[in-house]
Parts: C-alpha cells; sequence; structure tokens
C-alpha cells in the first residue's frame, strides 16, 4: 500500500503479505524474467477501469458549420465534405445558415439548401434537430448514424 518495493518472494509469500492487508496479490508483469506482482483492491481497479472506459465512449464533439443562402454550388460541396468527414469521425455537426438584410426574408432559400445537405448526407447521419429558424439564423443538428 506504501509503494515501496519488497523483492523476491514466493509465491506463498505474497500470498500471505496480501491476505494480512486483506486486499488482492495482482500479476502485472506475467512475461518478466521473475513475474512481477502489486498488492491491491482488484476490485477497485476493475471498476475504476470500467468508469474510465464508459466516459471515453460517450465523449462526442460538437462541430459548427456555418453557411450563406446564397453559397455557391461549389462551395456547398466544400462543407458536405467536411459534414461528412465529421460525421465519420463520429462527431455531432450543427449546420447554421446565417441571414443578413434582405436574405432574412428568403427564408425559403435557407430551407432548401439545408434540404439538399440532409440528401447528401442521409447515409452516414441523421437529422436529430430539423431545421428551425432561431433569430436571424435557421439550424439543424445532424448526428452520426
Amino acid at each position: 500500500m506504501d509503494g515501496k518495493q519488497i523483492g523476491i518472494v514466493s509465491i506463498n509469500e505474497a500470498l500471505l503479505a496480501a491476505r494480512e492487508k486483506d486486499l488482492d496479490l495482482v500479476e502485472v508483469a506475467p512475461d518478466a524474467e521473475h513475474p512481477v506482482c502489486r498488492i491491491m483492491d482488484y476490485g477497485k481497479l476493475r471498476y475504476e477501469k470500467s468508469k474510465k472506459g464508459k466516459t471515453k465512449s460517450k465523449i462526442s464533439h460538437l462541430k459548427e458549420i456555418k453557411l450563406r443562402p446564397l453559397i455557391a454550388e461549389h462551395d456547398v460541396g466544400v462543407k458536405i465534405k467536411n459534414i461528412r468527414r465529421f460525421l465519420l469521425q463520429g462527431d455531432k455537426v450543427r449546420v447554421h445558415i446565417v441571414f443578413r438584410g434582405r436574405e432574412r426574408s428568403h427564408t425559403d432559400l435557407g430551407l432548401n439548401l439545408l434540404q439538399e445537405i440532409i440528401k447528401k448526407i442521409e447515409d452516414i447521419g441523421l437529422v436529430e434537430v430539423v431545421p428551425k429558424m432561431e433569430g436571424k439564423d435557421m439550424s439543424m443538428l445532424i448526428v452520426p448514424r
């Protein structure tokens, strides 16, 4: 428990020392010339490893893509390529269309653009939040399949 090394001892002595401390004898390096063991609480070690594994699997980053309603066709292709890359990495993607000035009266252009994006990525992504207006922006959330 205090972290100091004992040295080379027999298996029986190591098991006896572990039992005295009411802990487990865990083999750390079985391939060494003399197998290396550690006296520790094995149940606690397994619990901590399972907790670490769960938190790592749930991590999903949110990426954002911003567009304008009058974007060029090639630029839309580049944005779709980036969205596909993010989805394949397991990230969620929020797509924003920013309307400025008179563009705000043509929200149908933005909706058509988002529908086009949905068609291009439907094989690898699902729309979690449908396109909706939020002030000057229209946005949707896409998650990986």
